[in-house]
């Protein structure tokens, strides 16, 4: 079964196409600062990680992990290894951060050790990763109560360091599965295209029967390899399908047992010999097949039709199908060579047409070029290359200007897909092709659906959340974020980018010091009155910086229906957005 090619769905009426802009408000934002015990256990990238993957991976990680399942309480985990938790109640009565686990292992003796990762699964499950290449599951209990008790049920080495991108909680009559998506980058041994990396993304389920006494083990381990870091991953809640947002397309590599098998068989094919060779002129073409040892011409059956060719070699069909053009059936012949090959000569009708193929839709032979006719080709199509570019400029207008271009219209990416994988048979079932829609961020909205994901269409920002109920209508425009797109796009030092669960406003970080907030419109307490239209204005949609006093660079960003967190390596700063819910 083929993928369906689909599209995104936006709905008009959460556009506005008379948004005016934002204004800047002056308005102090309440902010808190929190020093922290212990540093944030930060990596940073050594010099073997030189990539573009590396740095859109693990130097541009957020350090800090908001727990969807519970309002306003973050995470981090600091160099001593203890993962560190702040709810908040009220702002101003802040306690310090507490500490509720304690990584088992000193990650700090690994060299090639990656930050450690956590992933909020349920409300009283949590998966990590320390860095080295260990998962952890762990039974939290219900973490909105207070002391809470964080188990280990699940503890295996996975081989090289990898960090963890999302997982689910599943319970399916007496079994309980956690499904977790890994992701690692990779040295590629073979083929050293590109960079030489490639991207390795892993889904691990790990469960275990409610009667067993037994320790959770891993049931199933699916790889997919891609050459580029995804911008979105994410498992469905029924654990029946993947969705990846990413600029190359990732590929199965290896499932159970019996998909690897017939990968194998699959390889072995594609490195099979080819069943026969042709070559071409303008008048004729010529198929060589190889036969086996000891043939006589009493072995070979061929028959020459004006659009069709019959081979057969003893009980082996070797050649069937419809030519690509019409031959002359009775001035084509075949010879029988001395070192054991079949020599087939068909005369071409159409003079001078150049096949692309033999057999229309047969891929067992091989085309073989002749370089005199591979040059005429190239002297042919001389008029449309040069090796300026533009070289006349005075002649022609050349169709686009670049020049004519703002920095903040010119997107830095090639188009990006959204493939979503069958999770029995991990085949591709659905793709949209995302074209110029910018990829901007992920946020949870509501912790039991997928997350959604936020798209850059025209100068605005759509916030699309998946359902994988609705077969028909995959993907759901459920906001929108005016103008954000193109503003977003003039932040060049931007670093963390988020939105509320709400939708109430949008936020960005530098990679110091500056945060900005754009907020949803509003209505306006006075009234203002638009002079160039002849309007008056009944909503503004205001914009608000703030300046976090440090100097350390942001290592972590979450946002909250009321609050902004932003993790520095020593400070974690609270910034009150939205004075109620």
């Amino acid at each position: 079964m083929e993928a369906a090619n689909c599209s995104l769905r936006v709905k008009r009426p959460l556009l506005d196409p008379r948004f005016e802009g934002y204004k800047l408000s002056l308005e102090p934002l309440p902010c808190y600062q929190l020093e922290l015990d212990a540093a944030v256990a930060e990596v940073k990238l050594r010099d073997d990680q030189y990539t573009l993957e590396h740095m859109h991976a693990f130097g541009m990680y957020n350090y800090l992990h908001c727990d969807a399942w519970y309002q306003d309480s973050v995470y981090y985990i600091d160099n001593l290894g203890r993962i560190m938790n702040l709810t908040v109640m009220l702002d101003t009565a802040l306690g310090k951060p507490r500490e509720v686990f304690r990584l088992p292992t000193d990650v700090t003796a690994y060299d090639n050790r990656l930050c450690a990762s956590i992933h909020f699964t349920s409300p009283s499950w949590v998966t990590l990763s320390d860095g080295t290449g260990r998962l952890y599951v762990i039974g939290t209990g219900d973490r909105g109560n207070s002391p809470e008790k964080w188990e280990i049920m699940f503890n295996e080495e996975l081989g090289n360091p990898f960090i963890i991108i999302h997982s689910i909680s599943l319970l399916k009559g007496e079994e309980h599965s956690v499904a977790i998506l890994l992701l690692r980058i990779e040295k590629e041994e073979l083929d050293m295209k590109g960079s030489g990396f490639y991207v390795s993304l892993e889904w691990v389920i790990v469960s275990k029967k409610k009667e067993d006494n037994k320790r959770y083990e891993m049931t199933k381990h699916h790889v997919l390899r891609g050459k580029s870091v995804p911008h979105y991953a994410a498992i469905e809640p029924n654990g029946n399908g993947l969705m990846i947002v990413s600029y190359k397309s990732f590929k199965v590599m290896s499932a159970d047992q019996d998909l690897e098998e017939s990968m194998d068989e699959d390889r072995s094919e594609k490195v099979k010999e080819p069943l026969y060779y042709w070559q071409q002129s303008e008048d004729d073409l010529t198929v060589t097949v190889r036969l086996p040892e000891g043939s006589t011409k009493e072995d070979i059956q061929i028959q020459f039709l004006p659009d069709s060719i019959n081979l057969r070699l003893k009980d082996t069909q070797v050649l069937e199908g419809k030519l690509y053009s019409s031959i002359d059936h009775e001035g084509s012949t075949w010879t029988i060579k001395e070192n054991d090959s079949l020599e087939i000569f068909l005369m071409k009708k159409n003079e001078g047409l150049t096949w692309p193929e033999l057999v229309v839709g047969d891929k067992q032979g091989e085309l073989i070029r002749d370089p005199a006719q591979c040059a005429a080709i190239a002297e042919r199509l001389m008029h449309l290359t040069s090796d300026e570019l533009n070289p006349n400029p005075d002649k022609e207008k050349p169709p686009c200007n670049a020049q004519e271009l703002e920095e903040c219209d010119i997107f830095f990416e090639e188009s990006s897909s959204l493939c979503r994988f069958d999770g029995n048979t991990l085949k591709t079932t659905h793709v949209v092709n995302l074209g110029s829609n910018q990829y901007l961020f992920s946020v949870i909205v509501d912790p039991k659906e997928m997350p959604c994901f936020c798209l850059r269409h025209d100068v605005d920002a759509l916030l699309w959340q998946p359902h994988c109920s609705k077969q028909g209508d995959m993907w759901e425009h459920i906001a929108t974020f005016n103008a954000l797109g193109y503003v977003q796009a003039s932040k060049r030092d931007k670093k963390f980018f988020a939105c509320a669960p709400n939708y109430s406003y949008a936020a960005l970080c530098e990679c110091l010091r500056r945060v900005f907030i754009y907020r949803q419109p509003t209505p306006m307490s006075t009234v203002l009155y638009n002079r160039k239209e002849g309007r008056h204005v009944g909503q503004v949609a205001k914009q608000q910086v703030a300046s976090l006093e440090t100097n350390d660079p942001i290592l972590g960003f979450q946002a909250t229906n009321e609050r902004l967190f932003v993790l520095t390596t020593k400070n974690l700063f609270l910034i009150k957005v939205n004075m109620e819910n």
